[in-house]
C-alpha cells in the first residue's frame, strides 16, 4: 500500500493562505468587521485614527447581494481604482436573526444611500450611493441614531426634537457656544479643554475686561469651563437663523438649514401615507430609489407620483428607515443633508475601539492614543 503524497511547501503555503482567508471572510461577514475613522464628522465620541470592531450580530448579518467580489474588498482593489466586483449577478439580500433592533442613539455603520439632488457621480468625489453601487457595497458611513421608523424629528435653535420633545446631546456631541470671559485667554487654557479652533471676536474698548470667544464643545466641556470664576457666561449659539434657505439640504423642495430643519416623520414599513404636494416633496426620492420599486418606473411630476404608469394617491412603505446624525454636528453630513437610511443599508453596530494613533500628535510619545484602546463605544 503506498502512502499519502506528501503536499509540497508551495501547496502548504497556499492552502493556508487561502483557508485564512475563507475564514477572514466568513468573520468579517457574520460577526465582526474592523473600520477605521477617517473623518471628523463623530468627535468627540470617535476620533480621526481609532480603529474600531463593528458587529454584525447585534441587528443581524446580511446576505451578499454582490457575490461577485474579490475577498476582503469593498468597491476597489486594494491601492487602486480597479473596481473589486462585478454586478453580473446580483441576488435579493435577507437579514440574519440578530439579538437586537436598531435603537435611538447607537452608533450604526451603514451604506451611505446617496443624494437624489448630488449632481456629481464621482464616487472619489461626492456620490458613493445608489448611483454607483449596488447596496452592500455604497460607501460606509459611520453616525449616531437619533430616530427610528416612525418618529417624526425636527431641529430648532440647532436642539434635534423628537416626537415633539427636546432631546439631550449625546454625551460627546458638539455644537457652537459664545463664551465671555473676564479674562483674556490663552491657547493653552484651550488645549488644556481640549477646545479645537476657537474664535475671538474683537474686543470692545468701551467694555474693559470682557472677552468674546465662538467654540465647539460638548455639553461636559461647557461644564467643566463655566466653574472658572473669570468665565462670565457660556451660551449656545446657531450657525443659521430660522429663515435661512439651503439648497444643500434634504429634501430639497422644504429649503430648511442645518440648524432649523424638518419637522418630518421617519418612513416606517406599513406605514400609509397620502401623496399630496408636501408628502411627494418629502418622500418622492425614498419612493422611488429605496423602497424597492425599480427607480425607472417612478416619475416625480410637479408634486405628483406615477409607478408603473398609473398616478398613486397614496403610498405604503416596504421598509423601516433610520435618522442619522454626527455628533459633531457642524461637520457632519447626515440625514440632514441626504435624508433616510434604509433598513437594507444597515451594516452593523459599532462596539469598541482596539486601536486608536492620533495623526498629528504633538509628540512621537502621543502618537498611539493610549487612553482610547478597547474602549467601548457609547
Amino acid at each position: 500500500m503506498s502512502s499519502p503524497q506528501k503536499k509540497s511547501a508551495f501547496r502548504e503555503w497556499i492552502d493556508s493562505i487561502v483557508f485564512a482567508v475563507v475564514a477572514a471572510t466568513i468573520i468579517r461577514w457574520l460577526f465582526l468587521e474592523a473600520y477605521t475613522i477617517p473623518s471628523s464628522s463623530m468627535e468627540k465620541s470617535l476620533l480621526v485614527g481609532d480603529f474600531l470592531f463593528v458587529s454584525k450580530l447585534h441587528y443581524g448579518a446580511r446576505t451578499p447581494g454582490t457575490p461577485l467580489q474579490v475577498p476582503l474588498t469593498h468597491q476597489t482593489i486594494w491601492g487602486t481604482q480597479i473596481p473589486s466586483f462585478s454586478e453580473a449577478i446580483q441576488l435579493p439580500m435577507f437579514r440574519l436573526p440578530g439579538f437586537s433592533d436598531v435603537k435611538r442613539n447607537d452608533v450604526v455603520v451603514f451604506n451611505y444611500p446617496g443624494d437624489a439632488d448630488e449632481t456629481t457621480e464621482d464616487p472619489l468625489i461626492g456620490n458613493g450611493g445608489y448611483k454607483n453601487f449596488p447596496v452592500d457595497l455604497r460607501t460606509n458611513f459611520i453616525k449616531r441614531c437619533i430616530g427610528v421608523a416612525g418618529d417624526v424629528i425636527e431641529v430648532k435653535n440647532a436642539v434635534v426634537y423628537l416626537n415633539g420633545k427636546a432631546i439631550d446631546f449625546p454625551a460627546q456631541a458638539q455644537v457652537d457656544y459664545r463664551l465671555e470671559s473676564a479674562d483674556l485667554l490663552d491657547d493653552r487654557f484651550f488645549d488644556k479643554e481640549s477646545i479645537k479652533d476657537p474664535l475671538a471676536y474683537p474686543t470692545d474698548s468701551l467694555k474693559p475686561n470682557q472677552f468674546l470667544y465662538k467654540i465647539r464643545a460638548t455639553p461636559q466641556t461647557v461644564a467643566d469651563i463655566k466653574k472658572y470664576d473669570f468665565i462670565r457666561s457660556v451660551t449656545q449659539i446657531t450657525e443659521y437663523p430660522a429663515d435661512a434657505k439651503s439648497n444643500e439640504m434634504f429634501p430639497a423642495g422644504l429649503n430648511k438649514n442645518p440648524d432649523f430643519w424638518g419637522p418630518i416623520q421617519i418612513p416606517k414599513k406599513g406605514l400609509t401615507i397620502k401623496l399630496d404636494s408636501i408628502n411627494v416633496v418629502k418622500y418622492g426620492s425614498t419612493i422611488k430609489y429605496f423602497d424597492g420599486n425599480e427607480p425607472d418606473k417612478v416619475l416625480l411630476n410637479n408634486g405628483n407620483i406615477t409607478i408603473n404608469g398609473k398616478p398613486v394617491s397614496t403610498y405604503t412603505f416596504t421598509q423601516n428607515y433610520y435618522f442619522m446624525m454626527g455628533d459633531n454636528r457642524y461637520e457632519s453630513a447626515d440625514s440632514r443633508f441626504w435624508g433616510f437610511v434604509p433598513a437594507n443599508h444597515i451594516v452593523g453596530k459599532a462596539v469598541f475601539i482596539w486601536m486608536s494613533i492620533d495623526p498629528d500628535p504633538k509628540s512621537i510619545l502621543n502618537k498611539i492614543r493610549w487612553k482610547r484602546l478597547f474602549s467601548i463605544i457609547e
